[in-house]
């Protein structure tokens, strides 16, 4: 069993081409596809923190869901901003496809190894920080740390790993990295950067914690094997 992550799929729900934001993206999907189909297995595991589809209803979302489900391995999503398709969580798992799973503030527990995560939030940083900024990134604080928590009651030692859309820590800023070394999180994944923004990833081993930016772009359209 491998562990793999790729996120920002941006799938085109309504046709809404990608290449818009440059010709690096032109069949995105299709180049994703082909090395998920040559190198996962029906026991892998697909971890998708965020952004996977452009559709703002989960009807919409349908169509995109399927194209994802019917890729090898087992499937883990989380929602990401652009997600607003993404409806109540009871809803949204009874319309997924077989082999794929909705993480949401919980644990999910697959072939010994846990897996958690929130969506997180734009880190606040300095006096004149947005004040509902401010505010949301303190409920996902909250809510990563309900997640871990119920990871660690289901088992202290199993190896955790956290899924997050938004970056979890700066250079500049702590974030949500105090929560996650908490917790004795071994790898987190997350997404949400694009284009320049990638060149300030946090990327490596920080306070016993494996960071990984999979945003696909960054990744050139290649899912990104997790040392398990």
């Amino acid at each position: 069993m491998a562990v793999f992550a790729i996120s920002d799929l941006h799938l085109p729900a309504r046709q809404k081409p990608m290449d818009i934001f440059g010709p690096h993206w032109e069949n995105h999907f299709e180049r994703i596809a082909e090395d998920w189909r040559a190198r996962v297995g029906a026991e892998d595991i697909v971890l998708l923190p965020g952004d996977l589809t452009w559709a703002m209803h989960l009807e919409e979302a349908m169509e995109d869901l399927g194209r994802v489900g019917e890729l090898p391995g087992r499937k883990l999503i989380l929602r990401g901003n652009h997600d607003y398709w993404w409806s109540a969580i009871g809803r949204v798992r009874r319309a997924l496809p077989e082999g794929m799973y909705a993480i949401q503030n919980d644990v999910l527990q697959l072939d010994g190894m846990l897996f958690a995560g929130s969506r997180g939030w734009i880190i606040p940083v300095g006096e004149n920080a947005d004040a509902n900024d401010v505010r949301i990134y303190q409920r996902e604080r909250l809510r990563l740390e309900m997640s871990l928590k119920a990871a660690r009651r289901m088992d202290a030692d199993a190896p955790l790993i956290a899924m997050m859309h938004y970056p979890p820590l700066m250079d500049s800023a702590k974030g949500f990295s105090d929560i996650l070394e908490a917790y004795r999180v071994r790898d987190c994944v997350y997404g949400h950067l694009h284009g320049a923004g990638l060149n300030g990833a946090v990327r490596g081993e920080r306070g016993g914690v494996r960071y990984h930016q999979v945003s696909c772009d960054g990744l050139g359209f290649r899912l990104y094997m997790l040392r398990i």
